[in-house]
């Protein structure tokens, strides 16, 4: 596709684009806007580098594309900005957010449309991103497969992926809803695979031991390397994924050194 006021370039055949020409500290006019958001649908996610933004900057460039949403459980460190969620990693770090393939924040009725993270301390080495196609993990589904999931429904619960900082006895909430398995997606109108290993705990219409072993055959198959690009982050990069139509999964592969970024979350809608 073509581009009058960006600059888009293939990460891999599957997804990815990293866009240039565009300062995102400055408001972005109408066709800068447009074409984003295309490219944001085309590539699944969209990569910037070079970028410096400010809280309210790095909000202001969310805000474009919709609402922005508040996680229900995550620290706010920022009290005037409880849109800004921090990323970090160091020494003392046992687990990172993302370290399973997951898609963000999946057990809230409505998932967040999609989440744009700026990079602003990095680790000598490490500390990349992978990406993948969920409508290739669908479309390679054999045709028995899709037809048996169409229809069927499955959970999310936010209990699952806040497994290891949950704390007995606090006031964190842990939200689940139930979303179709295969999903179609509201701009594109493509169908995709809508199950992550990070929130879905089951298959609502099928005995627990098949849901289980038909869950870890779907979990597997996301992790299929052809659907997936890797982006290695630096100082200043920016990625903004399409939460509904891919994955991710944070590499934790830089103890004890540390990274550290800003996210913001733009809302959703219901999936269907």
């Amino acid at each position: 596709m073509t581009y009058r006021t960006i600059e888009v370039k293939k990460l891999s055949p599957s997804i990815g684009g990293v866009i240039q020409g565009v300062d995102l500290s400055q408001p972005l006019s109408d066709a800068q806007f447009e074409e984003i958001h295309r490219a944001l649908v085309e590539n699944l996610v969209i990569f910037f580098r070079d970028q410096t933004l400010s809280v309210e900057q790095h909000k202001a460039f969310g805000r474009r594309f919709g609402e922005l949403h508040i996680h229900p459980n995550a620290p706010k460190p920022f009290a005037e900005h409880p849109e800004v969620l921090v990323i970090a990693a160091d020494e003392k770090s046992k687990h990172v957010a993302g370290e399973e393939w997951h898609s963000d924040v999946t057990c809230d009725p409505e998932p967040p449309m999609g989440s744009i993270l700026y990079m602003q301390e990095l680790p000598d080495t490490g500390g990349d991103t992978c990406f993948a196609n969920m409508y290739q993990a669908y479309e390679a589904l054999s045709e028995p497969l899709k037809a048996m999931l169409d229809g069927m429904t499955a959970i999310h619960d936010s209990a699952k992926a806040h497994s290891y900082g949950r704390r007995d006895g606090s006031d964190q909430q842990y939200p689940r809803a139930e979303h179709p398995v295969i999903r179609t997606h509201p701009v594109s109108g493509r169908k995709l695979l809508f199950v992550n290993r990070g929130f879905t705990t089951r298959i609502v219409q099928l005995k627990r031991p098949e849901s289980d072993a038909i869950l870890e055959m779907l979990y597997r198959h996301i992790e299929t390397p052809e659907f997936s690009c890797r982006f290695p982050w630096e100082v200043g990069s920016i990625a903004f994924w399409d939460n509904r139509c891919a994955q991710h999964r944070a590499l934790f592969d830089y103890w004890p050194q540390r990274r550290y970024a800003h996210r913001v979350t733009v809302c959703g809608d219901k999936p269907f």
